[in-house]
């Protein structure tokens, strides 16, 4: 295995394959995931745009994730926006790396790959603070809960319902530089 930064373009190279690790690693439907090929290539052209693969022997893809600086005009950042108080919005949302997505396929999973590509994306932000949204789950049986939490994520927005999905997520921060 080894763990590769991308470029914007090497992402889009990939898109089948990083759209695939995504459906995998979330449940959706493949009609859900052909929308999310839209915004996920087009992700790739936002300021400060990051992006980490791991790879196996073969060049198979085994997880990735990429964030951005959030801004106001993106759905999801003015989704959280709108439900923080004025002082939450300060602190969180002023100079925020916006972790979009971290994944690891399920059988690849519980080997470290999450937390090396979320190091790495972390190390690389030059921002205050990163946030990250993840489904509503039990801390104790969830690999990406206890991931966030080792890392020192704290909560800053909890049961949130963003449309389009009918589970209730976590919203998720924490300050800059790890």
């Amino acid at each position: 295995m080894r763990l590769v930064r991308w470029r914007g373009e090497d992402l889009l190279d990939r898109l089948d394959d990083v759209i695939a690790v995504y459906g995998e690693a979330m449940g959706y439907s493949v009609q859900l995931l052909q929308t999310r090929r839209g915004y996920v290539a087009g992700h790739t052209r936002r300021e400060s745009f990051e992006a980490v693969a791991t790879l196996d022997d073969d060049n198979s893809l085994l997880g990735f994730g990429y964030g951005y600086r959030g801004s106001s005009g993106q759905w999801w950042h003015d989704q959280v926006r709108n439900a923080l108080k004025r002082d939450a919005r300060k602190y969180w949302l002023a100079d925020c790396f916006e972790l979009v997505e971290l994944h690891v396929r399920p059988h690849a999973q519980g080997h470290g790959i999450g937390a090396r590509q979320l190091y790495e994306l972390l190390t690389q932000a030059a921002h205050q603070t990163v946030l990250l949204s993840t489904p509503e789950a039990p801390e104790a049986t969830s690999r990406a809960w206890r991931l966030y939490r080792r890392f020192g994520f704290v909560d800053v927005l909890r049961h949130f319902n963003f449309p389009g999905d009918d589970r209730p997520f976590a919203v998720l921060g924490r300050q800059l530089p790890l």
